[in-house]
């Protein structure tokens, strides 16, 4: 049997021939556009390494669009990524980079619309999965494979435990956790994976703590 491409070959949980090119960039793309919380206008996708030299072949162009679209790694629809995202309105640039990074399927995406921009970079380490590992200037490690919390908050004394208590009282374990800041007393981001689902109770106690400016959430 003759495949008209490599999206033709779809399995149960990943797409493509290389669950590092494709799946791995889906995930990374779907992650992208959980965190702006909606569909973007436009989106400029820089590549390094591996995924420039072959984003065409593996098909890694069409699975960030369908990520950013918010296709699953085993939405057929990935297929026809390029041309729903047109019809909704959606703008896209792909820009290969010579630059050496640490990981070499590494793509550092650049979305937003007429209210704000995001910025993310993540890395495809193989198996259909990948890791977040700077978000808005802030480095990190986001995994994607537990329920995950993003807290932008002021860096202030105790809020840390306040976050903290706030999960345990709701019998909510932490898996990893991890907070950056980019100045002292100033902006700071807190990551932090946890073994269950966050319900929108725990959500909205959160954003009603002093100095949280916002509360987003990753499904597994």
């Amino acid at each position: 049997m003759k495949f008209r491409s490599v999206f033709d070959i779809i399995g149960p949980v990943m797409i493509g021939p290389s669950s590092s090119h494709t799946a791995g960039a889906a995930r990374i793309g779907r992650v992208a556009r959980t965190l702006f919380g909606r569909q973007p206008d436009w989106a400029k996708i820089y590549l390094y390494g591996s995924f420039a030299e072959t984003y065409k072949g593996h098909g890694t162009d069409v699975a960030i669009i369908g990520g950013l679209m918010d296709y699953d790694t085993f939405d057929e629809r990935i297929k026809t990524a390029f041309e729903d995202a047109k019809k909704a309105g959606f703008s896209f640039e792909f820009i290969p980079e010579e630059e050496e990074m640490e990981h070499p399927n590494t793509a550092k995406i650049v979305i937003g619309d007429e209210n704000s921009v995001m910025e993310l970079t993540g890395i495809s380490i193989g198996g259909g999965k990948m890791e977040v590992v700077e978000l808005n200037g802030f480095p990190l490690r986001l995994s994607g494979n537990y329920p995950a919390l993003l807290v932008v908050h002021q860096d202030r004394a105790g809020l840390i435990a306040s976050v903290a208590n706030a999960l345990a009282k709701r019998g909510v374990n932490i898996a990893h956790m991890e907070v950056g800041r980019k100045e002292k007393g100033k902006m700071a981001l807190m990551v932090i994976e946890v073994d269950q689902l966050i319900d929108d109770e725990i959500i909205n106690e959160l954003r009603g703590l002093p100095h949280i400016t916002q509360v987003s959430t990753i499904a597994e």
